[in-house]
């Protein structure tokens, strides 16, 4: 069997550079707006509990610090994951929705880590200083990481 004319074509197309540069922008601006949520979240946490966080958690390991920072983290990621996939199809838009929603995400935990500290015994905040992980840690943080579920879903 003889083959005398076998050619083989291959499609390369052609690459639209723009449109992925505009993508790579919005990534690195919606992570931007992410990553200031988050620290905003922190100095919240901070200023709410007695002593430096940073230094509780990656300092002194202290767990019940870590485990309130882990879950305050979480809901407040899920309420930015949730600005951004819901926010405006115009990039600006979108931006300021992400921040702006991710700014009243914050406001919820701490009005959440301050309603808590009223209604429930004894002051929560004061169990971050606690050398030994604690029950009242867990149930403030999964308190703390419903209340970013509940804000993450009712984002409109």
């Amino acid at each position: 069997m003889t083959v005398t004319n076998l050619a083989v074509t291959t499609e390369m197309g052609s690459v639209h550079v723009g449109p992925m540069v505009g993508g790579v922008a919005a990534t690195l601006a919606f992570f931007a707006v992410g990553i200031a949520v988050l620290t905003a979240g922190f100095a919240m946490l901070d200023a709410l509990t007695p002593g430096n966080l940073r230094r509780q958690v990656y300092v002194e390991k202290n767990p019940n610090a870590a485990i309130l920072l882990g879950a305050n983290h979480l809901a407040l990621a899920i309420v930015v994951i949730t600005a951004i996939l819901t926010s405006s199809d115009g990039f600006a838009q979108g931006i300021v929705d992400s921040l702006v929603y991710g700014v009243v995400g914050v406001v919820l935990q701490a009005a959440a880590l301050a309603i808590m500290n009223v209604l429930l015994p004894g002051r929560l905040v004061t169990l971050v200083g606690e050398p030994r992980m604690c029950g009242a840690a867990w149930a403030v943080a999964i308190t703390l990481f419903s209340v970013g579920l509940v804000n993450a879903a009712a984002l409109s």
